[in-house]
């Protein structure tokens, strides 16, 4: 039995300018035929939902069967998530009955020893990698993002955030387009204004963007730039480093004022790989490319002979600490993997054995 959740009803929304298209409502016609109705959802909050309908926006809960049927938290909504939602008028009341497949889903593992999925956004064309020039520049944690944005099926885009703040931007640039080669990277300062109308052909009517980088980096001052006013609550920056406090707590999915939407998320502090085992070429295909024209096949780049790998390294078309983190992400998303298989091993042991109990219970006695 599912739980409802009282509603109020808002202004209206425009479904296809938030992304709603052919891929979504193929599936949900059987839903449609039983009187749901099609919404995506903005926030998730402790025991519900806050979701974006065509009538307006309403808070709904889980229904009882959707809940149950899920065997992992990944199969439930997240932000970004279109859902097919029955409506309770009479009562003031919304449920969500099932979620629509997703056309792109970011996600990483959750903090600590835990082997569990947590997804952060879906459904989203762009991926802005919000960096702040200055004190949060960290090469290698660029990679990581990249190696999981690739891994989601959307398009990552490399923002350089707070300009005004850095003495030397150009050389920024140049090291971003360096680690990310084909991704596009903008350098802009959210807080003057400098730059935005190289984002906006991101956010054109039906497409979303998601905004992903550490905590201070300015995700909140650039998504009230690009929506037009002032919607959500930003602190100053601290004179030492330059860096703002952190204020968002929740992912949020904001509409644009032309049409589309823009997933604002949490400063991430801890950003483990959740995907496959070999980091994706994109985010390596310098060394990829280098690696083609190794003797072996099967090369490690390490000491076999006549390694391509080895000889840019020496000649400096590669970086050492480059590969280094690639071997090491290497290493990371193997171990996951692993872990990854028990669980599936010991949920298929305990999927047999509820299944032969419960055959047990319903065999004849002799």
């Amino acid at each position: 039995m599912s739980r409802t959740v009282e509603t109020a009803p808002t202004a209206a929304f425009d479904l296809v300018g938030l992304g709603w298209s052919p891929f979504f409502a193929e599936p949900f016609a059987p839903y449609a035929e039983r009187g749901f109705l099609p919404g995506r959802v903005a926030v998730e909050h402790k025991i519900a939902y806050s979701v974006y309908l065509e009538s307006g926006e309403v808070t709904a809960s889980l229904a009882g069967k959707l809940r149950h049927r899920a065997q992992e938290r990944a199969d439930l909504p997240a932000v970004g998530d279109w859902v097919a939602v029955r409506q309770h008028p009479e009562a003031g009341a919304a449920t969500i009955q099932a979620v629509l497949p997703r056309r792109s889903k970011f996600s990483r593992k959750v903090a600590g020893e835990a082997t569990a999925e947590q997804i952060v956004a879906t459904n989203v064309d762009t991926v802005f990698l919000v960096v702040a020039l200055g004190h949060d520049w960290n090469a290698r944690r660029l990679e990581r993002y990249l190696v999981l944005a690739w891994e989601s099926g959307a398009q990552p885009a490399i923002v350089l955030n707070k300009a005004d703040l850095c003495p030397n931007v150009a050389a920024n640039v140049r090291e971003a387009e360096a680690i990310a080669p084909g991704v596009p990277v903008h350098a802009i300062s959210a807080a003057r204004g400098d730059g935005l109308d190289e984002l906006r052909p991101y956010l054109g009517r039906g497409q979303t963007a998601a905004l992903l980088g550490s905590s201070g980096v300015g995700k909140s001052t650039l998504i009230n730039r690009l929506v037009g006013r002032d919607l959500l609550r930003t602190q100053e920056v601290r004179e030492h480093d330059h860096r703002g406090r952190h204020t968002t707590t929740y992912r949020q999915l904001v509409v644009l004022p032309g049409g589309g939407a823009l997933l604002d998320t949490p400063g991430m502090r801890e950003l483990q790989l959740w995907g496959s085992e070999e980091p994706a070429g994109d985010t390596f295909d310098d060394i990829e490319a280098v690696a083609a024209d190794c003797r072996f096949a099967d090369c490690q780049h390490r000491t076999e002979r006549d390694c391509a790998v080895r000889e840019a390294i020496l000649d400096g078309r590669l970086s050492q600490e480059r590969l280094d983190h690639y071997f090491q992400l290497q290493q990371e998303l193997a171990y996951l993997e692993t872990r990854q298989d028990r669980l599936a091993q010991l949920k298929a042991k305990r999927s047999i054995k509820s299944a032969t109990k419960l055959l047990n219970r319903h065999q004849p006695r002799r």
